[in-house]
């Protein structure tokens, strides 16, 4: 039998929150934020379902611009930093396999899929899982080889030095993310490079206000839509 896939039980912790507190934190949340809102407004009032999405880092912004949501995780205990929505019902937590959550085809507008795709085992199985319960888009992010996460390997001690709980992830590039989706009749439709330099190193300077303006210089010189990561990808049904 195949392992099952709980990276979002790391994700869903209060550990892995307090990486995203402070200035610095609370910039890389907005930037994400705002790149997913961006991709996914063509469709207000949307089903929204969030697979991995116990971190929380998205449902308010999504409850408070009016979509359906609902969040998928491995373990109950995934709940835990959503609980704020879905104890008072406008949002939806359901715990199942991430891989067979036993829902129906095509059952959400939009699957959304953050935080996760770099850390499973069974990419492929992800993304069937996600191109099946999708009816019109799926968005997912990915740190790219087209970035400075190309360095991922060497520079990954000195990642983990910074921010102490970094686990190895998978680093994929543009086509083959692509190719996967085709498989499953998804193309991308719309793409959001979110940092050029690399998030370790902001929060080893810590300054968001230092971040803002390095982001802002990348962005007017055309370096971070070239080059930006981790990326927010889009893709489309047909």
């Amino acid at each position: 039998m195949a392992p099952s896939e709980d990276a979002d039980v790391v994700t869903s912790s209060d550990a892995y929150a307090r990486r995203f507190s402070g200035g610095v934190g609370r910039y890389f949340l907005e930037r994400q934020a705002q790149a997913v809102l961006e991709l996914v407004r063509r469709w207000p009032g949307a089903s929204v379902l969030d697979v991995g999405g116990g971190h929380g880092q998205l449902t308010g912004p999504l409850v408070d611009a009016g979509f359906a949501v609902s969040v998928l995780g491995s373990a109950p205990a995934c709940e835990a930093r959503v609980r704020e929505w879905t104890g008072s019902g406008r949002a939806r937590f359901l715990a199942a396999d991430l891989l067979a959550p036993g829902l129906g085809e095509r059952s959400f507008d939009v699957v959304l899929s953050l935080r996760l795709l770099p850390h499973v085992r069974r990419v492929d199985a992800l993304v069937a899982t996600l191109a099946r319960l999708a009816r019109r888009a799926v968005v997912v992010d990915y740190p790219t080889r087209r970035s400075l996460n190309a360095l991922a390997g060497p520079l990954f001690g000195w990642k983990q030095g910074v921010e102490g709980d970094t686990r190895p992830f998978t680093v994929f590039s543009d086509r083959e993310l692509a190719a996967a989706f085709a498989a499953h009749g998804f193309r991308p439709t719309g793409r959001r490079a979110q940092f050029f330099l690399p998030m370790a190193l902001y929060r080893a300077l810590g300054s968001a206000g230092l971040a803002r303006a390095c982001e802002a210089a990348a962005a007017a010189l055309g370096l971070t839509r070239a080059f930006g990561s981790p990326v927010v990808l889009r893709l489309e049904r047909g």
